[in-house]
């Protein structure tokens, strides 16, 4: 015998609809802030996205960050990143990208991976080199490009997929991109605020937090579009205030699931996890937040209408 869990959550009638005033003041200023977030401290890319070197060290012991980090800006190549890659002995030291073009440029980041590699193996005790990495500039920008390029398309094709899903109507489409791109945004000001490493993974934790916020979004239009077809006369907002209500049970259990997950991800995963995890928390929470205040509310600021719904119905 199955256990559904749904069935068991208290049905709620909160008037989510009537905050909706409130919920567009406080997601501008979210926005707001986080594009000034952006634009006044920037983002700490990765060396996936700044090139450079990078090391991957094992110790006997516990590592000691802060001598690692000592030896590895004493060398004058730059201010090093050092963090645990999985477990307390196993570490990771950046340091950025090295001045030169073209042979040149390669030279300087080979004789800086040298001097990194000799530097750790002269002064940590026990030490290991596991591996060294070298990021050329050429490389690094070129990821640049397919990280935005990777992030621009996926909102396209949202946007594609919920015009046609929905009937050709536009106020639908509106709704979710609004609601992705108030995702997006707020990721990257949180990530420009907390300063963490913005790398190839944190750009992988967007695009599935694109598809988990339209996974929710998808869920609560289509529950609308059913209450449309039945509830012909009520008004928009209470048609809308009724479905965000019968799917939040739905919202809840997914959106709890999904962190318990991520939670443990970020705790034991590792520095080599932590930027990936922690997007994917804040994306949870960020986007079941815009499934309901903010793409729900745009169909009723953009009146959305009911006419299609009822010719398919007849036509049924």
């Amino acid at each position: 015998m199955s256990f559904a869990l749904v069935k068991y959550m208290p049905r709620t009638s909160i008037g989510f609809i009537r905050l909706r005033f409130a919920s567009l003041v406080f997601s501008s200023l979210l926005m707001i802030a986080s594009l000034g977030a952006f634009f006044t401290w920037g983002i700490n890319f990765g060396i996936d996205f700044t090139g450079g070197v990078q090391t991957e060290i094992t110790t006997e012991g516990p590592a000691d960050l802060e001598q690692i980090r000592s030896i590895a800006n004493g060398l004058g190549l730059g201010e090093a990143q050092v963090q645990t890659a999985g477990n307390e002995n196993r570490v990771l030291v950046t340091l950025p990208l090295q001045e030169g073009e073209g042979l040149e440029g390669e030279q300087a980041q080979q004789t800086a991976r040298q001097a990194l590699v000799q530097a750790m193996t002269d002064s940590v005790p026990g030490v290991t080199i596991e591996g060294s990495t070298t990021i050329g500039g050429a490389v690094s920008g070129e990821m640049v490009q397919k990280g935005g390029l990777a992030i621009g398309l996926a909102l396209f094709l949202m946007l594609i997929y919920i015009f046609v899903a929905f009937q050709w109507q536009w106020q639908y489409s509106l709704g979710a991109i609004a609601a992705l791109v108030h995702d997006v945004i707020a990721t990257i000001g949180i990530f420009s605020v907390t300063q963490m490493t913005f790398d190839l993974a944190t750009v992988a934790a967007i695009l599935t937090i694109v598809g988990y916020s339209m996974n929710d979004t998808v869920v609560v239009y289509d529950r609308i579009r059913e209450n449309l077809r039945k509830f012909k006369k009520e008004e928009l907002a209470n048609v809308l205030n009724r479905s965000i209500n019968d799917t939040l049970s739905r919202t809840i259990l997914t959106s709890v699931t999904t962190l318990l997950a991520l939670i443990a991800l970020y705790i034991i995963g590792g520095g080599s996890l932590r930027g990936f995890s922690f997007a994917m928390i804040w994306g949870v929470l960020i986007g079941t937040y815009s499934s309901i205040f903010v793409a729900a509310p745009i169909l009723l600021f953009t009146d959305v209408r009911r006419s299609a719904f009822e010719d398919e119905e007849d036509s049924d």
